[in-house]
């Protein structure tokens, strides 16, 4: 099956699902071979430590994180990012209530409405 998202998406449009106590995230577009979410986090509120098969590159939009990639952790502020490897552990920490950019590839079908 193909995935793919409009040309064009409105923030308006946009639709917020929660995902863990103090995170919510976004599908801001995708197709099979990538996906953009963006990931909001009240101060405190943890991204787990977890790994997948997908590559995933994280841009810091605003806030201050704890990032753990691999073992290593970091603190991130806006205009920082990480790269986690396929089956890397990482997560973080929202040191401060911020915003997330995370790209995947290929598109992580687990996150996909269930239309699809």
């Amino acid at each position: 099956m193909t995935h793919s998202s409009p040309a064009f998406r409105p923030a308006a449009a946009l639709n917020w699902e929660e995902t863990a106590p103090g995170v919510r995230r976004t599908l801001v577009a995708y197709n099979d071979d990538l996906l953009l979410v963006k990931v909001a986090f009240e101060a405190g509120a943890v991204g787990a430590l977890h790994q997948h098969v997908h590559s995933q590159i994280t841009y810091v939009e605003s806030g201050e994180f704890e990032a753990t990639v691999g073992g290593e952790t970091r603190i991130l502020k806006p205009g920082d990012s990480f790269y986690a490897a396929p089956n890397v552990p990482h997560g973080v920490v929202a040191r401060q209530a911020g915003v997330l950019l995370d790209s995947f590839s290929p598109v992580r079908e687990d996150f996909l409405p269930a239309a699809f």
